[in-house]
């Protein structure tokens, strides 16, 4: 049967399926998250010396496109803060109907100085197996100025438990398709702030920082974020540059996401479900009743 699709939302699509079960074939209609690429484009330069080039294409959810693109500038040491940023536009107007989202415009301010050759450089040894680790904790040491305050703040254990439940309730998305990641920030005490969902986990945490930083709320040295799937390296990171103190996931870290949470201190919780979980470092910000 050839599937047919069928946008009902710019995050969601019906698909046209067949349903195996107990030896019978039902034709049905599933949702699926939607996945389309983003082309990210920089204007920068002094006035009269503006270049214009393409810097990433990141497999997206579409929706927050902005805070995609102002999250992943930040946390690869790109941009510091907001005002780095004069505008930001999609410009596909070329490209089919369906695609012309699919392009954003990220103009940088006549200050802020781009070196697109160091830029190649670094997103060559991000991808590359075996150097990545080393290249990408020499960035973070020597672009953010936002590293988490030791021993602050603290959490109830009863707090952290209570968030995955939190999170569940407010995945709209998830509920929808059951196929997406998401990333949320909380207060210590378990306040809901932000939610941000995508098909990738990279783009949910992106999303998430962009919205903080757009709204001028860098650094989050006082939040929890929680992340529905695994703790790889590049969340720690991402997360390191945002200053934050308490990183959680249901899912397990990598050896090298401890090791990165650990020199900045970070408390790094993963394995969070129902009533248990593990505490890989940063244990002193955890109280226990």
């Amino acid at each position: 049967m050839a599937a047919t699709v069928k946008q009902i939302h710019k995050s969601t699509r019906e698909v046209a399926m067949a349903r195996i079960e107990n030896g019978r074939t039902q034709a049905r209609t599933d949702f699926l998250a939607c996945e389309e690429p983003l082309e990210i484009k920089l204007a920068y330069g002094p006035r009269g010396q503006r270049q214009s080039r393409s810097l990433a294409v990141t497999m997206r959810t579409p929706g927050e496109d902005e805070e995609l693109a102002a999250g992943f500038l930040f946390t690869e040491g790109i941009i510091g803060k907001a005002a780095d940023i004069k505008a930001m536009r999609h410009v596909g107007d070329a490209l089919a109907e369906e695609a012309r989202e699919n392009i954003l415009l990220v103009e940088l301010s006549e200050e802020l100085p781009v070196d697109f050759d160091k830029l190649n450089r670094h997103f060559y040894t991000s991808s590359s197996c075996g150097i990545c680790g080393k290249a990408s904790i020499d960035m973070v040491r020597s672009v953010s100025c936002y590293f988490p305050r030791r021993d602050y703040p603290l959490i109830q254990a009863s707090t952290l438990q209570a968030l995955p439940d939190k999170l569940s309730r407010q995945q709209a998305i998830f509920e929808c398709t059951g196929g997406i990641h998401a990333a949320a920030s909380f207060t210590p005490q378990g306040q809901l702030l932000v939610v941000r969902e995508d098909v990738g986990r990279h783009n949910a945490l992106d999303k998430l920082l962009g919205a903080s930083l757009l709204k001028g709320q860098m650094p989050l040295r006082e939040q929890a974020i929680l992340l529905s799937g695994r703790l790889s390296f590049e969340l720690v990171q991402k997360s390191v540059m945002a200053g934050v103190p308490i990183l959680a996931a249901v899912g397990a870290p990598s050896s090298l996401a401890v090791e990165l949470a650990e020199e900045y201190g970070m408390t790094l919780v993963g394995f969070l479900r129902g009533q248990a979980f593990n505490i890989y470092c940063g244990e002193e910000r955890v109280v226990l009743e």
